[in-house]
């Protein structure tokens, strides 16, 4: 009985270990984007940016679709960070929010989202244009 308990203990402990190893080795990024949206009734956004990693540069592509009720033209340029990531590539998939809002002029964005990756993005900055929108949308981000 002894040596179960035992072996039960060393491999709550080797659990334990190894899920240390396993946060520990996710690291954080920074991130630029801009983001072209344009839409009535549905909507489409394309963009590019940068993904600072572990010293490296990465190109992303960004791109998207809402439905719902969206009228204008906007453009953001958003800057912050990435988090939860073991490599580049995780910060490639879909993010999806819904919301409502309007710019007119320049406007201040904060905004944070996850996707199926674990990755989550915490990012501010500025949208210019004429919107309106009350959307559901989803934001694709890839690796170039």
């Amino acid at each position: 009985m002894n040596l179960l308990s035992a072996l039960k203990v060393g491999l709550l402990a080797l659990a334990t270990l190894i899920g240390a190893v396993s946060m520990a080795s996710a690291a954080d990024g920074t991130i630029s984007i801009r983001i072209v949206k344009a839409g009535f009734i549905v909507g489409g956004s394309g963009g590019d940016g940068v993904l600072t990693f572990q010293g490296r540069k990465y190109p992303l592509s960004v791109g998207g679709l809402s439905y719902g009720l969206t009228f204008g033209a906007s453009e953001t340029r958003l800057r912050g960070t990435v988090k939860n990531i073991r490599q580049a590539s995780d910060v490639s998939g879909v993010y999806a929010q819904g919301g409502a809002g309007a710019a007119l002029g320049k406007g201040a964005q904060v905004v944070v989202l996850t996707n199926q990756n674990g990755a989550v993005l915490e990012l501010g900055g500025e949208q210019k244009g004429l919107i309106v929108s009350l959307d559901l949308s989803g934001l694709a981000l890839s690796l170039k």
